[in-house]
C-alpha cells in the first residue's frame, strides 16, 4: 500500500479504496505537498489491479477549503529573487504540475466518486469537478473563490464546471465567488443526490462504490475512457471510439461471465 503524509488510502475486499485528505486541521486545505500526493493516489488507484472503484474524501468537518494561502505565499517568495521571464517561466511550470495533480482524477481509469461535506471552496472546486461521481451533506458550502484572491480559476473549474451545470451558471459562479450550498448544487447538477448527515453520506457512497466494485472492470474503465474522450471530440469520432473499443470487450472473458450470471440469477465475479 502507497503511503502518503498527506491523504489515508486503504482497499477493501471488495475493490473500493478510499482516499481521504488529511489535514483536518487546517480544513484539509491544500500545500504543496497535497497536491503533489493527489496525484501520486491517483496513479496508484489506476496501476492497482484489485482497486476498482475510488472514494475521494476529506477527514474531519471539511472535506477541503482549497488552496493553503500559506502555500501561496511560499510560491510568491520562491519566485520573486529570479528575473523577469524566469520568474513567469517557474510559475508556469509550477501552475502545470498542480494542474496535473488534478488531471490524475480524470486520467485514472477507475471510477472517482467524491463525498463532500462541510467546505468546499476554491481549488477544492476544481478536483470535485475532476471527479465521475459527487455526492454531498445539504450542509455543504461550495465556491469558486478564487475570484476573492484576485486570480484565475487555473486547475480546472473553468474548464470543467461548465460541463456540468452549464455556461451560464458556471460564469456567474466563477465571477461573483458566491457560496452556494448542497441544495444549490444537487438543483444546478453538480452533485448526483445530497443528504442530511455526513453518516447517511458516507453510507450511501459507500453502496454506491461497492455497486461499482461488482461490475466488469473493463467495463466500467471502458465507460469512463469513452465518456471522457467523447466529451472532447465529435459525435463522429466517439462513435469510432466505442466501436473500437467495443471491439475488444465483445471478445473478452467478462461478456460470457456477465450472460451466464443473468442465465443463472447469479451475482457475476469478474477477474481484477
Amino acid at each position: 500500500m502507497l503511503e502518503l503524509d498527506t491523504l489515508l488510502l486503504s482497499l477493501d475486499e471488495r475493490g473500493v479504496a478510499r482516499l481521504e485528505l488529511n489535514r483536518p486541521a487546517k480544513a484539509n486545505a491544500a500545500d504543496g505537498l497535497v497536491w503533489k500526493e493527489l496525484g501520486q493516489a491517483f496513479a496508484w488507484l489506476d496501476a492497482t489491479p484489485a482497486a476498482r472503484v475510488g472514494i475521494l474524501g476529506g477527514r474531519g468537518k471539511h472535506f477541503c477549503a482549497g488552496i493553503d494561502l500559506a502555500f501561496l505565499a511560499a510560491l510568491k517568495a520562491e519566485v520573486l529573487p529570479l528575473p523577469d521571464g524566469h520568474r513567469q517561466e517557474r510559475l508556469r511550470a509550477i501552475i502545470g504540475g498542480l494542474q496535473g495533480a488534478v488531471s490524475a482524477i480524470e486520467r485514472c481509469r477507475k471510477p472517482v466518486i467524491v463525498a463532500i461535506q462541510g467546505a468546499c471552496l476554491g481549488g477544492a472546486i476544481d478536483i470535485v469537478t475532476a471527479c465521475d461521481l459527487r455526492y454531498a451533506t445539504r450542509e455543504a458550502r461550495f465556491a469558486v473563490k478564487e475570484i476573492d484572491l484576485a486570480i484565475v480559476a487555473d486547475l480546472g473549474t473553468l474548464q470543467r464546471l461548465p460541463r456540468l451545470v452549464g455556461e451560464g451558471r458556471a460564469r456567474e459562479l466563477a465571477l461573483t465567488g458566491r457560496e452556494f450550498d448542497g441544495e444549490e448544487a444537487f438543483a444546478m447538477g453538480l452533485v448526483s443526490a445530497i443528504y442530511t448527515t455526513t453518516s447517511a453520506l458516507d453510507e450511501a457512497v459507500d453502496a454506491v462504490a461497492a455497486g461499482l466494485a461488482a461490475k466488469s472492470p473493463l467495463a466500467l474503465r471502458g465507460t469512463k475512457e469513452v465518456l471522457n474522450y467523447s466529451r472532447d471530440h465529435d459525435v463522429v469520432a466517439g462513435l469510432a471510439e466505442v466501436a473500437a473499443r467495443n471491439a475488444s470487450l465483445l471478445l473478452a472473458p467478462d461478456v460470457e461471465e456477465a450472460i451466464a450470471a443473468q442465465l443463472e440469477r447469479r451475482p457475476a465475479r469478474y477477474p481484477d
